[in-house]
């Protein structure tokens, strides 16, 4: 069995907790308030320059020119849509242009990004590959499962269709076949922590959406 076939396997009732969140859910429905939309929006922006940063590193780790490019021209489309995609939604959803600049990571988005950062300076390339895939890949499947039963039209139609594209999904599947063909290369240890860094990036991308909708701040 294929590694991303095992590892979907065992997220799968995770999979099916992230899409029966309460974000989602009133996301698809279109009912969503305002305000859980721009703290996950302003968290997102945090997220996705590092996320960048992770792929860049994942670049320069990749024992393949083919699969240095994937990495680095995916960290190039991630920086894009931190800066086209969330710059449409911070007007669209009445987002002041200086409050990214006065936004500080929550807890969640903090400890996910650390996590993914801490994983690509002192892991290896395998384990970083699959820790990455969860953000393209439970995305895909999100945003899928949402254009599928969303209400139209939706104030959110922007966001659905971002990660219901084909384009997307191709993106997606290519990172899932660099995973296998990594996978397929090491040995049982290795694919043991591959399969540990994809499953905790799986569990906090639950956690990202429920922290957006609890609009989680710091405790004290």
């Amino acid at each position: 069995m294929a590694f991303s076939d095992s590892v979907w396997a065992d997220a799968g009732t995770l999979r099916q907790a992230i899409k029966d969140l309460p974000f989602n859910r009133e996301l698809a429905a279109g009912t969503l308030s305002r305000e859980k939309f721009q703290f996950y929006i302003l968290q997102d922006s945090i997220y996705l320059e590092a996320y960048s940063r992770a792929l860049s590193l994942a670049s320069a780790k990749a024992p393949r020119t083919d699969q240095m490019l994937e990495f680095a021209g995916a960290a190039t489309i991630a920086i894009q849509v931190e800066r086209a995609l969330h710059a449409g939604f911070f007007k669209d959803f009445g987002i002041d242009h200086t409050a990214r600049a006065r936004t500080e990571a929550s807890p969640t988005c903090l400890n996910y990004t650390n996590f993914l950062l801490t994983t690509a300076t002192t892991g290896g390339y395998a384990e970083l590959v699959a820790a990455i895939l969860p953000c393209f890949w439970v995305y895909w499947e999100v945003g899928n499962h949402i254009a599928a039963i969303a209400k139209r039209p939706n104030p959110y139609d922007a966001w659905i269709n971002t990660y219901a594209d084909k384009n997307f999904g191709d993106a997606t599947q290519r990172v899932i076949d660099i995973a296998d063909q990594t996978a397929a290369a090491e040995d049982a240890t290795t694919v043991e922590r591959m399969r540990r860094a994809f499953l905790r990036c799986t569990q906090f991308e639950w956690m990202f959406w429920d922290s957006a909708y609890k609009q989680e701040r710091w405790p004290i």
